[in-house]
């Protein structure tokens, strides 16, 4: 009896990471940052001269989630990796998952697990958390289709509710050429974990 057919991602850093059973040991940050910026949100429809990213949707989102209460330099780093799994496998706007169903939550879940403890975090965040990850995602989700995807006010209300307490001029949500948005992807990552450190070696002492 042979194995399963393993469905392996060959990434530019040389590492392979395996779809089924991702190992938190081939994760890299600079894999992520370099596939999430050149994936585009809203399947590309957008308006300006350049897609507007997932890697930038992330550090929208972190913005938001920053300003919507305190927070911990875990908690901001989770919330940048909330879409990191799309580095590997797109995204996929939110009729077309429901289409494809389970099979895509399983490998986006194992994913999100090998990522997460690639970078010393839980494996996954607890509800408390993800729900205050989606209410940023949601606020961000507003002003990229009423800004950029051609959405009504009205429409977006619909569908994302009224933004409160967060204004556009303090998002970083006009589209960046690609490797401005990788650059800004992985300059917030290293704030972060610098700060991470720090309470480390506080710790420690």
């Amino acid at each position: 009896m042979t194995d399963a057919p393993r469905a392996w991602q060959r990434m530019l850093s040389g590492r392979r990471l395996d779809l089924l059973d991702p190992s938190p040991l081939d994760v890299e940050i600079g894999d992520i940052a370099h596939g999430l910026a050149r994936v585009a949100r809203w399947n590309g429809q957008t308006s300006g001269e350049h897609a507007f990213s997932v890697a930038q949707h992330c550090l929208v989102v972190e913005t938001i989630f920053c300003r919507l209460g305190a927070t911990t330099a875990d908690e901001q780093l989770v919330a940048l990796l909330h879409d990191a799994p799309e580095y590997v496998i797109g995204d996929m706007i939110s009729p077309f998952k429901s289409v494809v169903g389970g099979g895509y939550k399983a490998v986006e879940h194992r994913l999100e697990g090998a990522i997460h403890l690639r970078f010393s975090l839980p494996a996954h965040p607890s509800p408390e958390l993800k729900d205050r990850i989606k209410k940023a995602d949601t606020i961000a989700a507003y002003f990229e289709a009423t800004l950029l995807a051609g959405f009504s006010r009205e429409e977006a209300k619909k569908f994302f509710g009224q933004p409160r307490g967060i204004t556009q001029d303090i998002l970083p949500i006009d589209p960046m050429p690609v490797m401005e948005a990788q650059r800004l992807f992985c300059e917030r990552f290293e704030a972060i974990e610098a700060v991470r450190a720090d309470a480390k070696a506080g710790l420690r002492s």
